[in-house]
């Protein structure tokens, strides 16, 4: 006899945005009733599911979003200032609607007595460290504004977890690619500039040396391992999970699986506050979720370029 799945009423935060706009894709495939809450800041509209009902509100304002938690079982907490470089330029919105934000996602839930709270953490918590693999034990260091930022909303996820039995788990993404992904602007992805210049003819714009090596994942990996964490028994306790494929690639090995090794690059300005090389040890994922990385990265770029 099949087992009945359960359909529940989920939010999720940022659901316009590249990976929060699949997830929501998901969850409606599976059966269940989704909110979403994005003000359009990054996110899109052409990227909303039809069958969500759509809120365009601010995060961080407490006032406007709290009455939509009532009655949510599960709530994905994607809604963010993304990306590194702009939170340099400029710390003030990152911190402001990745603290915030957050911290009002938390106590929103906390109050709906919701089942779970499911953070999108980052892997750029871990700054440089001397080795590699990234395991989830080690101290994290963030380099720049975001990543302390997110780095905070785990440090919230654990406390509502422990002070108010709340049950969270923070997702640490590695480098995540697909479709959806900016290509453009202070937001894009090298992956997403690439597969762009490379449509245009256009030189690639490689940062020095080309060498820094990252764990790429592909987004339909990343959202089911947000359904699982959402099922899992396991993840309740605020602890953060690596999602990760598991090897790691250089910004010339990505150049050479989209351009070929003939395609013409050039140098531009250097970034700062980035780490030299993230590679995430995914066993803890496999333990608590059951879960690992099935999209290699050369399939993803291949799907990415039809």
């Amino acid at each position: 006899m099949k087992k009945e799945i359960k359909k529940y009423k989920i939010l999720v935060t940022g659901g316009a945005g590249f990976i929060g706009s699949h997830i929501v894709d998901r969850l409606i495939a599976l059966g269940h009733k989704v909110l979403i809450i994005d003000d359009l800041s990054t996110g899109k509209k052409e990227n909303i599911n039809k069958q969500a009902v759509f809120y365009k509100e601010d995060i961080r304002n407490f006032e406007k979003i709290k009455s939509l938690f009532k009655g949510i079982d599960f709530v994905f907490h994607l809604a963010a200032q993304p990306r590194i470089q702009p939170s340099i330029l400029d710390p003030m919105p990152s911190c402001d609607i990745n603290i915030k934000g957050t911290l009002n996602a938390l106590i929103a839930s906390r109050d709906a007595k919701v089942k779970k709270f499911i953070y999108s953490a980052s892997s750029s918590v871990y700054g440089n460290q001397k080795n590699n693999p990234l395991l989830e034990t080690m101290e994290p260091k963030p380099k720049n504004p975001y990543a302390m930022a997110k780095y905070f909303g785990e440090i919230m996820c654990r406390v509502f977890n422990e002070l108010y039995e709340l049950p969270t788990v923070s997702l640490r993404y590695f480098n995540v690619y697909g479709l959806r992904q900016p290509e453009t602007g202070a937001y894009a992805t090298v992956i997403g500039i690439f597969l762009k210049q490379f449509k245009e003819n256009k030189p690639f714009t490689i940062v020095p040396d080309g060498k820094q090596k990252r764990d790429y994942t592909f987004v339909g990996d990343v959202v089911e391992a947000n359904i699982l964490a959402m099922d899992s028994e396991k993840a309740v306790s605020g602890e953060a999970i690596n999602i990760g494929t598991g090897k790691n690639y250089s910004i010339f090995e990505i150049a050479n699986l989209i351009g070929g090794k003939n395609h013409k690059r050039v140098i531009i300005s250097p970034r700062r506050g980035e780490a030299k090389i993230t590679l995430a040890d995914i066993s803890k994922a496999k333990k608590i979720l059951g879960w690992t990385a099935k999209i290699s990265l050369k399939e993803g770029i291949e799907r990415l370029k039809k």
